[in-house]
């Protein structure tokens, strides 16, 4: 889900660019994504890998 949200602000922001409460929104979507997949990383390696493979990032 947060993928999604991700993929959906980043188009918004390519057209308005100076939208600062979208990119604020962004960031911390981001970083949220990231601690998740972080423990996910430290508990289940073979879910984690599933998931990167599925979702084509962090190659």
């Amino acid at each position: 889900m947060f993928t999604q949200r991700i993929n959906h602000l980043t188009e918004h922001l390519r057209s308005f660019k100076k939208d600062f409460s979208t990119q604020r929104s962004l960031i911390s979507l981001v970083g949220k994504r990231r601690s998740l997949l972080d423990y996910l990383h430290k508990t289940d390696i073979t879910r984690y890998r599933a998931i990167i493979a599925e979702l084509g990032i962090r190659k």
